[in-house]
């Protein structure tokens, strides 16, 4: 429905939070473009001027990437995850991995406590979307693809601050996972990931944090070879 408001200053914030939302709700994912200004003068049912300095404004705060003669990009889903590409994007690759498996170590034993059927069923589903990406044989279909299961396994340890930490390093995980995987996928270096996800399904916290924490520094040392 079209957003009014009698001052502009209020209607810009108006728009501001619309588009933020659009972005942190997954509507428009990371690497998306967003709308044309004319479809968003459009759907909005406000000004042009209005819809470029909303725009102007999340580009600033890091959410939105403006490409002059190509479109604006989503860059982060937040502002932190904007300042959190920002500050690593040049950070040592291998120090990053320790990081994501850190983290990813202690989530995987905490979902093996925590996980509900939902969690499994969404771990599932995760996993066999995977598999099918790296059977299509698109590197950034698996990329996406395997962020969206290592994320599932981080919100199923039912922590919201994690969850949060880890979403607001997303970009800058998903790079290092581009990284290792390259632009072609190759059969030797597939991983097999159900491991991680029966061990979270039988409970056994450790044998989970020992999968998840091995596969970022395992691809580091292997190329993308890790235990699975």
């Amino acid at each position: 429905m079209p957003l009014t408001t009698p001052r502009r200053s209020a209607l810009v914030d108006l728009v501001i939070a619309q588009l933020r939302t659009q972005i942190t709700s997954g509507e428009w994912p990371v690497g998306s473009r967003i709308p044309t200004e004319p479809e968003l003068v459009e759907q909005l049912g406000v000004a042009r001027n209005t819809v470029r300095e909303a725009v102007r404004a999340l580009a600033h705060n890091g959410l939105l990437d403006i490409r002059q003669g190509s479109g604006t990009y989503v860059l982060a889903t937040s502002e932190l995850a904007g300042v959190m590409q920002r500050r690593f994007a040049d950070a040592d690759r291998d120090q990053l991995a320790e990081v994501r498996g850190v983290l990813e170590a202690a989530a995987a034993r905490l979902a093996a406590r925590r996980r509900t059927q939902r969690d499994l069923s969404q771990l599932d589903k995760a996993l066999d979307r995977r598999e099918r990406a790296w059977q299509s044989g698109h590197s950034e279909a698996f990329v996406d693809a395997d962020a969206a299961l290592h994320l599932a396994v981080v919100a199923s340890a039912h922590n919201e601050v994690l969850t949060e930490m880890y979403a607001d390093l997303g970009q800058v995980l998903r790079d290092l996972i581009r990284a290792d995987v390259g632009e072609e996928l190759r059969p030797e270096n597939y991983v097999e990931h159900g491991a991680l996800v029966e061990a979270i399904r039988a409970g056994d916290g450790e044998r989970a944090a020992a999968q998840a924490g091995a596969y970022p520094l395992g691809c580091r040392t292997q190329g993308y070879r890790h235990g699975g």
